[in-house]
């Protein structure tokens, strides 16, 4: 259980720990932000938008993370698209995770009651305003504990990226793994590290469900 005190260790740890959480943080963004476009997509008047949110989120549910890390690794860089493999990494996370946003978004929109976008629509609010001032601020409301358990997901899901050569808790394991250590140690640590990230995740959104209750 020491070996986490040793100076070389305890660096590489912390480094590890450090890219985990910001490869959540920016992946969580993006799919967010993604997840959100898409959402609207999927409930737009324009049956070509919502063809393609349909499309892009049928494809990457149901598509392996790890398969999807493939396809963008080392598929973008036959097109030329060419970053390092921490951008690759938050690539691959957000459109993953983006698509299970979009369908968590979308059920949230479903729960508000259709006659207070028709009453927006008769102020001469426009599609555009009427989702962002109507709708989505209070399907936020509902989409909270499942929205929780995508973001929770999400720092486990990047331990894919360590066997892609991106330094995360995943690549610290495979490290110290090389060096000799015992498996069961390396996975004491990098669990609690993970379980801090998750608790962690899962404090902001109870803050957020704290903050947002409707008071009945």
């Amino acid at each position: 259980m020491g070996i986490l005190f040793e100076d070389d260790n305890l660096a590489l740890f912390r480094d590890g720990f450090l890219q985990t959480v910001g490869l959540s943080a920016l992946s969580a963004l993006f799919a967010l932000l993604l997840g959100t476009v898409l959402a609207a997509f999927r409930v737009s008047p324009v049956p070509a938008l919502r063809v393609f949110g349909t499309v892009w989120v049928q494809t990457f549910r149901n598509t392996p993370l790890t398969l999807l890390f493939f396809a963008v690794v080392f598929g973008l860089p036959r097109l030329d698209v060419r970053f390092d493999n921490f951008t690759f990494a938050v690539i691959a996370l957000s459109a993953y995770t983006g698509s299970f946003v979009c369908e968590v978004l979308r059920a949230g929109i479903n729960t508000v009651p259709l006659g207070q976008a028709e009453a927006a629509r008769s102020l001469g609010m426009t599609f555009g305003q009427t989702l962002t001032h109507v709708i989505l601020p209070q399907a936020a409301r509902t989409v909270l504990p499942p929205m929780s358990s995508i973001f929770i997901a999400l720092p486990r899901n990047s331990a894919i990226a360590g066997a892609f050569s991106v330094s995360e808790l995943y690549g610290v394991q495979a490290t110290l793994s090389d060096k000799g250590y015992a498996i069961f140690a390396i996975f004491f640590w990098v669990a609690l590290a993970y379980l801090a990230i998750s608790f962690a995740v899962g404090g902001v959104f109870r803050v957020l469900e704290n903050r947002l209750a409707v008071v009945r």
